[in-house]
């Protein structure tokens, strides 16, 4: 006797897409998920991620939600970015960053190769003007694994758009 639920990937029958949210399939037999727009998906059982086929991108699940698992400062930074224009264009503002302890090399190294503080003055950095620090670690809080990153903000839209400074 086949169960269903083993007819299908990690995430079940189907799951929205990370690119476009929107619902798709998965492919029975297989570990894929397959997007009209974006192309094939693949879940690895070991890791909980979901790959992305074409690029090699990969995300994470946490509360129905897919977050992107950056291997670059840039696509972390461009994250940050989106997440601060929703925030004004909702008339609120960031007042700190709070980034995911497992970027704090990646972070580190960046920050160093741009001429910024030193590696011991981590916890003085910026991005976009916001201070930044970082989150416990995934043992002490398990979202830190997945969340690449919380922003604290205010209501209240400033007058002139603050973040147009990328890493100080």
């Amino acid at each position: 006797m086949v169960y269903s639920a083993a007819q299908y990937p990690l995430f079940g029958a189907e799951i929205s897409c990370p690119h476009c949210r929107q619902n798709i399939p998965a492919l029975t037999l297989t570990d894929a998920y397959l997007c009209n727009r974006h192309g094939a998906f693949e879940a690895n059982p070991e890791t909980g991620e979901l790959v992305h086929l074409q690029s090699g991108r990969t995300w994470r699940r946490w509360e129905d939600q897919w977050h992107r698992q950056h291997t670059h400062p840039d696509g972390l930074r461009f994250e940050i970015h989106e997440a601060l224009d929703r925030l004004f264009s909702q008339g609120q503002h960031a007042v700190r960053v709070t980034i995911a302890d497992r970027y704090r090399e990646l972070l580190r190294s960046y920050w160093q190769r741009s001429g910024g503080l030193g590696a011991a003055a981590c916890s003085e950095h910026r991005i976009y003007g916001l201070p930044v620090q970082f989150s416990p670690s995934p043992k002490e809080d398990p979202c830190g694994a997945v969340i690449n990153f919380q922003l604290e903000s205010k209501d209240g839209a400033l007058l002139r758009y603050p973040h147009f400074r990328l890493f100080e």
